[in-house]
């Protein structure tokens, strides 16, 4: 399934109308109808149930005035109050308004004091609100009676179903002014949109449904490059493995990991390899370490590295016994835990632009290119980059508070600036190609906000290298099933070591999906 933007949005809205032919008012009746089955559904049933309209004067206050019909005549209690200039109100708005006023229900203009009041008395008794205030095409600040009207709605705290987006978010970034409507129901028509998956507006939205109202499926596919990463896009990218796989055909893979204090990551990155099915993982890491790590991890063979001092790596043999190490596997991990000391920055650096195998850079990795992200270009092949949003942030340059609003834009154009593959790690991880393609995964959970689920990650996608061209896209779909398994578990007391553990579940549940569409 496609994200839209709001412009393309309304881009598919015109084509359907202009190129199809398709009325603009037959799109509010399929949008309104899919509005009056949501709050039927939220409040099991809607007859003799008082439920209050907010609309405003374009398309997204049209779809609500049809839902009200729908509501009516469903035998629901049904008063509208009205936002925006009256003078601006689309044609297909007036004409539902027309209809609504032949039918004899309430409706209010917003434009005194009286009806404010009569507002505050109608929230006080709805069993539910309907919000088609603003939709998709708001950005910037509100105005003030559309602020005044979400404080108030908020404040009563009913239930909410929001039209599109709840007013207040800004549809493509998930960005939220003063205030925004806390919806517990939003209908997303015909596509999701970037708000539904990005905070702070995600936080907003509640459960959202996402709904056909008619739209020409060409015109939901062709030109969107955002594509959400969702079951039905996961069963593309894991094949079966042949009967005749033996270790040396699922993968061998090297991890460059640990540092003295961060021996976990290392190891968390090295297991999370093999429980996702790669054949042979080797881990090298400082020599002093080394005894740990053979106690530690029994499935993954070590090679210990010269160190620049105790538990740090660096110089010119490590880098040559790196190099020679690097000739014998499919794909290669630096990173997780390595460390930020000069010589070892250096070290990561002159890997990075020497060998000729797969790469994946994962936090400490990521920090050499920090003012030298140009130097990613020189890459032999595409390299994987997953940063959380304060390793991105200082790679781009951009402040953590700029960065987080336009983060599908700076994605994707570092990804092509860098010509890398970028997994950005925040409540929903936005994965970026050089192509101009992003990817937005919705799987995971807040429990998973906790030190060393980014490590196993990076091992997930290392790990399955060998094994599908989308070893991005699948491990981040394994690492977020895997982390909704674990909370189901674990809750609150959720750990990394509860997430690398559930990946063989997420792969069984990723066979069992393939099973039941064949």
């Amino acid at each position: 399934m496609k994200v839209a933007l709001a412009k393309e949005m309304h881009e598919i809205d015109s084509m359907a109308i202009e190129d199809y032919g398709l009325p603009e008012l037959s799109l509010m009746e399929s949008a309104g109808h899919r509005v009056f089955e949501a709050v039927k559904q939220v409040l099991n049933g809607v007859d003799k149930k008082s439920i209050c309209i907010l609309a405003g004067s374009g398309n997204n206050g049209g779809d609500a005035l049809t839902a009200a019909r729908y509501l009516s005549n469903a035998g629901a209690r049904v008063k509208i109050f009205l936002i925006g200039d009256r003078d601006h109100r689309t044609p297909s708005a007036n004409v539902q308004m027309r209809i609504l006023r032949a039918m004899n229900v309430e409706l209010q203009q917003l434009d005194s004091d009286r009806a404010w009041e009569r507002l505050q008395v109608t929230l006080r008794f709805s069993d539910a609100v309907v919000d088609g205030i603003l939709g998709t095409g708001f950005s910037g600040q509100l105005r003030p009676a559309a602020l005044r009207l979400i404080r108030l709605v908020n404040a009563a705290n009913k239930i909410t179903v929001a039209i599109d987006v709840p007013s207040g978010v800004d549809s493509d970034t998930g960005a939220v002014g003063e205030a925004a409507m806390n919806a517990q129901v939003t209908v997303a028509l015909g596509l999701p949109k970037i708000a539904h998956f990005l905070c702070p507006g995600a936080g907003y939205a509640g459960k959202i449904l996402v709904e056909d109202i008619g739209l020409p499926a060409k015109l939901l596919t062709d030109d969107l490059h955002q594509t959400l990463l969702d079951d039905e896009l996961a069963l593309t990218f894991l094949p079966a493995r042949p009967k005749d796989s033996h270790k040396g055909t699922c993968g061998k893979i090297l991890l460059v990991a640990g540092s003295r204090g961060m021996t976990g990551a290392a190891s968390l990155a090295a297991m999370s390899a093999l429980k996702v099915g790669a054949g042979l993982v080797t881990l090298t890491t400082p020599e002093s370490l080394n005894p740990i790590y053979e106690v530690k991890l029994t499935e993954v063979m070590t090679a210990p590295l010269d160190e620049v001092k105790p538990g740090i790596i660096g110089g010119e043999k490590a880098l040559s016994k790196i190099l020679d190490l690097a000739e014998t596997v499919d794909a290669i991990l630096l990173g997780c835990g390595l460390g930020r000391e000069r010589e070892t920055s250096e070290l990561v650096r002159k890997v990075v632009a020497t060998v000729d195998k797969p790469l994946v850079l994962d936090a400490d990795a990521i920090y050499p290119f920090n003012g030298h992200a140009d130097e990613l270009k020189a890459c032999k092949q595409i390299p994987i980059l997953t940063p959380h949003l304060g390793e991105l942030s200082a790679l781009l340059n951009i402040p953590v508070d700029k960065l987080r609003p336009a983060l599908v834009p700076e994605v994707r154009r570092a990804a092509q600036a860098y010509r890398a593959i970028i997994v950005a790690k925040c409540e929903t991880t936005i994965i970026g190609y050089p192509n101009g393609e992003i990817f937005i995964s919705p799987l995971g959970n807040s429990s998973m906000a906790t030190a060393g689920c980014g490590d196993v990650l990076a091992g997930a996608i290392v790990g399955l290298m060998k094994q599908t061209p989308f070893a991005p896209l699948a491990g981040v779909w394994l690492h977020g099933t895997a982390g909704n398994f674990a909370e189901r578990e674990r809750a609150e007391g959720l750990v990394a070591a509860d997430v690398m553990n559930c990946l063989p579940f997420a792969i069984k549940k990723l066979r069992s999906i393939g099973y039941q569409k064949s």
